[in-house]
């Protein structure tokens, strides 16, 4: 019995963050459904508490199929040669519990984080927003510019991290690579003041968006925190938002830009309109106005872990890529 072990780059090559967003839709559409399932997501602190491992198990019905992503996370990581996720995400046959594949969770990660939000801002952000702020500078920061690129016609980029020299190599670097002028700013206030576009996909553990500084209109895609005790939006920036979630149960007991607003009794569980799933498939509405602010809270699912799994394995099998180990065997009687 053989496992296809798919390493970074050919994740890389075998979806691109357009099909991506396609199999992200499609796998909140039958989270909404209720044809998938999940447990929340556990975690294990070194003594150090400086890193932590993950588990993600999930389900999903149709295409059948099963999995866990096994996650490390260092955000001490940031600024050095290594990603703060890495990890393997492992997917399973559904009929008979086979061992299918072992794929780059780091690489899987990137791109469909930043695939959901592509499809959060496709149905929430304004049909002409062009002006787009990026606060953080790293991997999810690459991701979201490109997808966002893809999503409208972005006409003008600010960034804005901590240290500043990051965000001017992304600046340099990524202006080269989309052939479009980024401006670096020197605060987060001044990147997103009159931006209609703003994607927080940073390490902070404390606000680093403020309500006072969002102008009216504007789709807020808030990525990087994700425990029941960080945030990146301060509570005025979460009460004037018309909040979207991937997922309710995740936000209600790990989303610290919800949980802290609501246990200072500003907020409570109806904040909530919906998830993007629902929205998907028309269970809700989406914007209701142009100058409605939209804020879509991503902490990422293991169902879109397992889908954007099994697309790159049927795809590797397509093109004979991967690497397949012999794992174990059948049993002898059936050998």
């Amino acid at each position: 019995m053989k496992i296809l072990i798919i390493n970074k780059s050919e994740v890389q090559q075998l979806m691109t963050l357009e099909e991506c967003m396609s199999v992200m839709a499609n796998a909140l559409k039958t989270l909404a459904r209720g044809n998938a399932g999940m447990p929340l997501r556990s975690a294990m602190w070194l003594p150090e508490k400086n890193g932590l491992l993950a588990t993600m198990p999930a389900f999903i019905g149709a295409p059948k199929v099963m999995g866990v992503k096994i996650l490390s996370v260092f955000p001490g990581n940031h600024g050095t040669k290594f990603d703060s996720h890495q990890g393997a995400v492992m997917l399973f046959d559904a009929e008979h519990g086979q061992p299918l594949a072992i794929i780059a969770a780091s690489a899987i990660t990137a791109i469909r984080t930043a695939a959901v939000s592509g499809v959060a801002t496709k149905l929430l952000a304004r049909e002409d927003a062009c002006d787009l702020a990026i606060l953080g500078s790293g991997t999810q920061a690459i991701q979201h510019l490109s997808a966002m690129l893809l999503i409208r016609d972005i006409r003008r980029v600010r960034v804005w991290s901590l240290p500043i020299d990051h965000a001017h190599q992304f600046a340099e670097r990524e202006s080269k690579r989309h052939g479009i002028k980024i401006e670096t700013m020197n605060t987060a206030h001044e990147a997103v003041k009159g931006a209609d576009i703003i994607c927080t996909v940073t390490a902070a553990t404390e606000p680093i968006l403020f309500g006072k500084s969002i102008s009216e209109g504007t789709h807020i895609n808030a990525v990087g925190a994700c425990s029941s005790t960080t945030r990146e939006l301060d509570t005025e920036a979460v009460v004037k938002s018309i909040l979207f979630v991937d997922r309710r149960e995740s936000t209600l007991n790990e989303a610290g830009d919800f949980l802290i607003p609501k246990n200072e009794g500003v907020i409570n569980d109806s904040h909530i309109r919906g998830e993007i799933g629902e929205l998907l498939i028309g269970n809700i509405k989406g914007r209701n106005s142009a100058s409605e602010i939209t804020l879509f809270k991503a902490l990422g699912l293991a169902v879109e872990d397992i889908a954007a799994a099994q697309y790159i394995y049927l795809e590797a099998l397509d093109k004979a890529l991967g690497l397949a180990v012999e794992l174990e065997g059948f049993r002898p009687e059936h050998a």
